[in-house]
C-alpha cells in the first residue's frame, strides 16, 4: 500500500460517518496481511509526520487544552479527515479555523479526536489470527515485531513545544478567535 492508496482508503472510509472506524478495520482484515502491514506503517508515518509543536499548539486551542494522549487522538482525527486538510494542517495549522466552519461541525462525527483510528491495523490483524478483534497480547505482541521486522523504527520523536500557554492567543490569531473561549472538547 502505497501512499496514494492509503488516502484512497481513508476517504473511501469517510463515507461511513460513524462507522469509519469500523468500516475501515473491516475494510483491512479483506486485505493480504502484507498490506495491512504496509497500511501501519503509512499510518504510524503520517503520525510521526504530524507530531509538531505547531499542530499541538494549535490543537490545545481548538480543544482547550491537549495532553501527551490527546495529541495522539487529534493527530488520528486529522489523518481520518483525509489528504487535503492534514497536507493543509500541516503546512499552516491556522487553517483549521477556516476548517471549522458551523457545517464541518455539525458534520463532523468526532470531535477533533479519533483514539479508535490508531488500532484498525492491529485490530485487523488480530482478526486474522483469531476471528476475534478483542485485543490479544500475544497477537499484538506479534504484529509489533512484525513491523520492526518490516523495518519500521520505534524509536520515539522527542520534541520541544516552542510556545507556552500564555502565547496560543498571539501565535494562533484565528484559532484563538474561534475557540479560544469556546473550545470544541
Amino acid at each position: 500500500m502505497n501512499n496514494n492508496n492509503f488516502w484512497e482508503l481513508i476517504n473511501r472510509s469517510k463515507e461511513h460517518g460513524e462507522e469509519q472506524v469500523e468500516w475501515l478495520t473491516n475494510e483491512l482484515t479483506k486485505q493480504k496481511t502484507d498490506e495491512i502491514f504496509n497500511f501501519e506503517i503509512e499510518f504510524r508515518n503520517k503520525m510521526d509526520q504530524s507530531y509538531t509543536p505547531s499542530l499541538w499548539g494549535a490543537a490545545f486551542v481548538i480543544m482547550g487544552g491537549c495532553s501527551d494522549d490527546g495529541i495522539d487522538y487529534f493527530r488520528g482525527w486529522l489523518i481520518s479527515r483525509g489528504e487535503e486538510l492534514f497536507n493543509k494542517a500541516l503546512k499552516n495549522p491556522e487553517y483549521l479555523a477556516e476548517y471549522f466552519t458551523e457545517d464541518n461541525l455539525q458534520e463532523d462525527v468526532f470531535a477533533p479526536q479519533l483514539e479508535e483510528i490508531l488500532s484498525v491495523a492491529s485490530d485487523a490483524y488480530t482478526y486474522q489470527n483469531t476471528g476475534e478483534i478483542e485485543y490479544d497480547d500475544e497477537i499484538n505482541t506479534k504484529f509489533l515485531d512484525e513491523l520492526e521486522a518490516r523495518g519500521y523504527k520505534f524509536e520515539p520523536i522527542e520534541i520541544e513545544l516552542d510556545w507556552e500557554e500564555e502565547d496560543l492567543e498571539e501565535r494562533y490569531p484565528l484559532l484563538w478567535g474561534k475557540f479560544g473561549e469556546n473550545p470544541l472538547t
